[in-house]
């Protein structure tokens, strides 16, 4: 493999402040929208039907701009950051494999991770490209930006439906990473585990699969 290309939310960055943040805007506990989120996504809807259930007939894009006019908008750093990130991506780079950050965020998204100086070649999200997984579009774009062969690159990520599948129908192989709720809650599933090339628990993994 000459190329890793990764998933952003839950694979290298933990989603706490960002749904925390959704709740404490919406004035419900953080706890009822984590567990809200949790629901809609194991019946297979969009994540964002959540705050949808706790306030009907929400505009979520015009919530956005509000909560970024209000001085409380989407925030991201070094605490948001996998421990094993760093250092795993480093690793990676040093090896000579081509390291590309891909996934579902804003543009705002793209611009914070950019000014961590995380060790990778490439960061763009699906706010930037304006098209986002689990389309054809998006994965093209992934290929575009690993500069190699589909079959010379692996996608890893913890979302079956958003990751792992559409990846695969791409041409990537696929590497399922065991982290945050959806990468437990599917891990073993049958569809997941027939798809996936490599079921991970941690990215310092990677470097021995891609360089054997």
């Amino acid at each position: 493999m000459r190329a890793v290309a990764l998933d952003i939310g839950e694979t290298l960055v933990r989603d706490d402040r960002h749904w925390g943040g959704w709740a404490d805007w919406l004035g419900v506990p953080r706890h009822t929208l984590a567990a809200l989120v949790g629901a809609v996504v194991a019946q297979g809807r969009d994540n964002a039907d959540a705050l949808r259930l706790l306030r009907p007939g929400i505009d979520v894009a015009a919530e956005y701009k509000a909560r970024e006019a209000a001085g409380q908008g989407e925030v991201l750093d070094e605490s948001d950051l996998y421990d094993d990130v760093r250092p795993a991506l480093a690793a990676l780079r040093e090896a000579g494999v081509r390291v590309v950050v891909a996934g579902n965020q804003t543009a705002r998204a793209g611009t914070l991770l950019r000014a961590l100086d995380l060790p990778v070649d490439f960061i763009a999200t699906s706010g930037e490209w304006g098209c986002a997984k689990p389309s054809a579009e998006f994965f093209a774009q992934v290929l575009d930006a690993a500069q190699v062969l589909p079959y010379e690159t692996l996608y890893v990520g913890d979302h079956p439906v958003n990751d792992i599948h559409p990846a695969a129908a791409a041409g990537l192989l696929t590497a399922h990473l065991r982290r945050g709720p959806w990468g437990h809650l599917w891990a073993d599933a049958p569809e997941v585990v027939a798809v996936a090339d490599y079921s991970i628990r941690s990215l310092h993994e990677l470097l021995p699969i891609v360089t054997s």
